[in-house]
């Protein structure tokens, strides 16, 4: 697996954002293979101790290696966060407390900008089919409106401990109101991250299979006996969350 560093200007955002690709073991083995692709927040995290969030990462090489085991191979691209603009840029929708409601210029420096360069740049397949955004806490807020937002190149999305919560839980609203995606959705939550966020997990999941995404074909919810709102756990629930991602997705 390696690692490549790129700096890319987000007109959206009026900023610079760190990005770090991850590529499989196999793509310089195969000059003709594409490969799906993985879109996460909070690159910080992902796999970098000296930049972690209390130095605790997801440890995703790890993750993509027990993945390429088993013939799934996508590339991984992390998306640093904006430091002090964190919060305004992943959340969609307002919150009276807390301000923030930038999410949709996000979103489309996800899905335009940073789609396009990376497609240029490395050999993608770039359907929506092979296209998949992921995240924890705010990142499972803003992976489930990118998810939903139209026009969406995402078809598949990872939406972990997502941060319901934020913006008066207009969230929900806006998932059901939303088009039925083709796609397929992995949704968790841990039992000890408070009873609000497992009852807004909960929600999320029926509000879910009332636009009839199924469990264990279109969709995967988990409710993670004993997890918290930790990087440890979201860590430790990775591999299985993208192997339902992306098993027939190579």
């Amino acid at each position: 697996m390696t690692k490549h560093v790129l700096d890319v200007w987000s007109p959206q955002l009026r900023a610079r954002r760190r990005v770090d690709v991850y590529l499989p073991a196999s793509y310089d083995a195969d000059s003709r293979r594409r490969y799906p692709v993985l879109y996460m927040h909070d690159g910080q995290n992902l796999s970098d101790p000296a930049t972690a969030f209390g130095g605790v990462t997801w440890d995703v090489e790890g993750a993509l290696t027990r993945l390429a085991s088993r013939g799934i191979e996508p590339i991984l691209v992390g998306i640093h966060h904006g430091g002090d603009q964190r919060l305004a840029e992943l959340s969609p929708f307002p919150d009276p407390k807390h301000g923030g409601g930038r999410g949709d210029r996000y979103a489309r420096f996800v899905a335009g900008t940073l789609k396009a360069a990376i497609d240029r740049r490395f050999r993608t397949r770039a359907d929506r089919d092979a296209t998949a955004i992921a995240g924890s806490s705010m990142g499972g807020l803003i992976s489930l409106y990118a998810f939903f937002r139209e026009p969406s190149p995402f078809g598949r999305a990872a939406v972990m401990s997502p941060s319901i919560w934020f913006g008066e839980r207009r969230i929900l609203d806006f998932v059901e109101q939303a088009r039925s995606a083709h796609g397929r959705l992995y949704v968790d939550v841990g039992t000890d991250e408070g009873p609000g966020t497992l009852r807004d997990a909960r929600a999320l999941a029926r509000a879910l299979r009332q636009k009839g995404y199924r469990q264990g074909q279109t969709m995967r919810y988990v409710e993670a006996r004993g997890h918290r709102h930790q990087e440890q756990h979201w860590a430790a629930r990775l591999p299985a969350a993208l192997a339902f991602l992306f098993k027939d997705a190579t």
